[in-house]
């Protein structure tokens, strides 16, 4: 009994004594929700005075706040008042809002008239006010108001036709017609059920005009109904529920499976009385999506093949029912998801479509017949991202890019591209780009950041935005002060030597060059999201308060790992979606310790969450030499019992069971490694852990794991994020050997 005691007291110690080594206080320090005590000063909100060139913005800076007011034609900035003091005083007095302080002032919805910068407007708890800005004074706003003739009667419902004689109806799934010139009901569809209805919300004994799904175009009605009869259900057990646990139920179709999602579109012609299904689906398996266009006469739907490789933009003319396709767009091996847009605009007389065809996204310009009239978007190494405004009548687009900058090609700048073709860069800067347009669209706030840079704010006039004026930017020096440190922006090589990736190195604030700390990475292989930041953030994903605790932490995207550098970068892991980000990763780690001396190779760790965790167990299985030390969170080690678009998508369609998982590497692991879930997870479920923890224990492999009740896929929280925290302290930074194999002893 006595060695007994004397054992756990010398491991007691022995943890006494490292814990006693970490800087707890410096990875505190480090964490946004520490240093936006301070840093959340230094955040500029702008608002725009109504339609007039100018903006302010309130700074929080100094010791009292202050407003300044700029003009976006010059970027030139001002107090907004000669004296905020006297203002708020005055204020006060006409108010009596005797609560009201400077720091708590805001100027929401103030603005200026014909041009007057002298004058202010504000309508704020019921009075308007007029604010003098050379003298100070607050008075009421005494001038007859006018007000928009805006009518106020209540839109039709889409169940009512247009000239209200017909209105469709709906009981639990099925449809009727009420014409309301002489009131009779007629019952049109039969073949509803559940989870295969006509009508969105279901009313068990009553027929209402609320709930049918559709739209009236003249006496025609379209109904797109989504048929999930065969899609099996994600079983759920919520073990936190009272006073028993819950069986949750959600559909989920698998991939390469039967049970997917249908689609059907009815039709019916009230003035002939004829309905039926339309033949829309062209392709087993096939992807269905309307697309509603106000005041286009004709119907309009888009449909892709499973495989994802061909889509085709298609209408129906609702008097007869008969359908036209547009445009056909082939795009191997897969289309870009994330990226594919079209737009539909002046009532179906035009197109605007996003295509990868020359191994780029770009906007092409159609008519509404299917011609190809001009390709909109230019640039050798633009991708052309989501549009943020179409001009009908000036005939061109407001547009995000990608990668035609000298710059990083995961920042975000924006273009403006002419029907025609012609595109102007509209954002200057290196770094990445967010516009806030005036209310005229004449002008606009730009705010560019990177990780390494905190916000830039200027002016842009839209007619010379090569003319941007700085205004204001985020204090570095308050950021320090605040307990930030900039990371290391790394661009380095991929496996191939050829191929350029981007990402972040954290380091700990006090590093030194001299010492060997060890090194973690970050990893999410995308293909879908890149989820590196690029923008100004504070302690992403807790990387540099885990980076304080004396970890070199890195985050860097590998090839295949984003869909926003073209087709060849998004598509380089189809096929091969279980192993395709491994090589990169082990790859820039060690060209990174080439070039940093402080990494030390022979401590390795990786951790990720969902897609990353999932990575994190593969890399642990394929280089088990290398990385020592895994964090796991949520990952989807079988693809198979995985979302039917995610396997479908990015390996292909296989065989049932045959994409390649995680657990057939079970057998190598090596290191020691951590499997965390959350236990109600709806996306990727918690069977998957389950399933990859049986394959361990299947080859008597020794592991750690951790169920956290009541989490779904979201599982951040401190104790989470302290869960990582102490598994790399304890495994990493001093590690001790075990046995791996938990059966045979070695």
């Amino acid at each position: 009994m006595k060695k007994t005691m004397l054992f756990f007291a010398g491991i007691i110690t022995l943890f006494s004594a490292n814990a006693q080594s970490v800087n707890w206080k410096a990875s505190k320090a480090a964490e946004e929700s520490e240093i936006n005590k301070i840093a959340d000063k230094t955040y500029i909100s702008t608002s725009w005075l109504g339609k007039t060139p100018y903006l302010y913005y309130k700074d929080k800076t100094s010791k009292k706040s202050l407003f300044y007011l700029v003009d976006a034609r010059t970027g030139k900035k001002e107090a907004m008042f000669n004296n905020l003091d006297r203002v708020v005083e005055n204020y006060r007095k006409l108010t009596n809002d005797t609560a009201a302080k400077i720091d708590d002032m805001h100027f929401y919805g103030i603005t200026m008239k014909k041009g007057d910068s002298r004058h202010l407007y504000w309508q704020n708890k019921g009075k308007r006010i007029i604010i003098d800005r050379l003298n100070n004074n607050v008075s009421l706003d005494k001038s007859v108001e006018k007000k928009e003739n805006i009518s106020r009667h209540n839109q039709k419902p889409t169940s009512v036709s247009a000239d209200s004689a017909y209105t469709m109806l709906g009981d639990r799934f099925n449809l009727y017609v009420r014409d309301n010139r002489t009131g009779k009901i007629t019952r049109i569809t039969t073949d509803g059920v559940e989870n295969n209805s006509y009508c969105y919300r279901s009313s068990k004994d009553t027929i209402t005009e609320r709930q049918p799904e559709g739209r009236w175009y003249g006496h025609s009605f379209m109904t797109f109904v989504y048929d999930d009869t065969k899609v099996q259900n994600l079983n759920i057990i919520n073990a936190l529920a009272k006073p028993y646990p819950k069986l949750i139920q959600k559909k989920m179709p698998l991939p390469n499976g039967d049970g997917i999602r249908g689609f059907r579109l009815h039709w019916y012609n009230a003035d002939t009385q004829q309905g039926k299904e339309l033949p829309i689906n062209k392709w087993s398996g096939q992807f269905t999506e309307q697309a509603w266009v106000d005041g286009a006469k004709d119907y309009y739907f888009m449909r892709r093949t499973r495989d994802l490789d061909t889509l085709e933009l298609c209408k129906v003319n609702p008097v007869n029912g008969e359908i036209t396709t547009i445009i056909t767009e082939v795009c191997k091996p897969h289309q870009n998801q994330s990226l594919f847009n079209y737009r539909i605009i002046e009532k179906g007389e035009k197109i605007i479509w996003w295509s990868e065809r020359t191994g780029r996204g770009n906007y092409y310009l159609y008519n509404g017949n299917g011609k190809l009239l001009a390709r909109m978007t230019q640039g050798k190494n633009l991708v052309a991202g989501r549009i943020e405004h179409i001009d009908t009548l000036g005939k061109n687009i407001v547009f995000l890019g990608y990668g035609q900058e000298n710059m990083d090609p995961y920042y975000v700048n924006y273009y403006r591209a002419t029907f025609a073709g012609k595109q102007t860069l509209l954002t200057h800067g290196n770094g990445t780009h967010e516009l806030s347009f005036s209310p005229t669209r004449e002008y606009a706030v730009d705010s560019y950041s990177r990780m390494d840079l905190p916000t830039v704010y200027q002016t842009v006039d839209m007619r010379h935005p090569e003319k941007a004026h700085e205004f204001a930017r985020r204090s570095i020096e308050v950021m320090k002060e605040a307990g930030w440190h900039a990371p290391t922006l790394i661009k380095i090589k991929a496996a191939d030597e050829k191929t350029d990736l981007y990402g972040v190195m954290y380091t700990p604030k006090n590093l030194d060059p001299n010492k060997k700390y060890p090194v973690i990475s970050n990893v999410y292989p995308g293909p879908q999201d890149d989820q590196i930041p690029r923008a100004f953030t504070i302690d992403d994903n807790s990387n540099q308060s885990l980076a304080e605790l004396g970890f070199i932490v890195i985050n860097v995207g590998p090839r295949g790992s984003s869909p926003l550098r073209g087709r060849d970068f998004y598509c380089y892991g189809y096929g091969n979606l279980r192993d395709y980000p491994l090589a990169d990763d082990k790859h820039t780690i060690e060209t990174l310790a080439k070039k940093y001396p402080f990494i030390d190779l022979d401590r390795v760790g990786i951790y990720g969450h969902s897609g990353g965790g999932f990575m994190t167990v593969t890399a642990m299985c394929t280089y088990p030499d290398f990385y020592k030390v895994g964090f796991a969170a949520s990952g989807n080690y079988d693809n198979n019992i995985y979302i039917q678009w995610w396997g479908e998508t990015f390996q292909g369609l296989t065989e049932v069971g045959k994409i390649p998982t995680t657990m057939e590497l079970a057998k190598n692991l090596k290191g020691k490694l951590m499997l965390v879930s959350g236990d109600v997870d709806d996306n990727v479920p918690f069977s998957c852990t389950l399933r990859m923890a049986k394959a361990l224990q299947d080859n008597n492999k020794r592991f750690d794991m951790m169920v956290l009740p009541g989490k779904d896929h979201g599982v951040w929280c401190p104790y989470y994020d302290n869960l990582v925290r102490y598994y790399f302290l304890e495994n990493l930074v001093n590690p001790t050997t075990r046995d791996i194999d938990i059966v045979n002893h070695k």
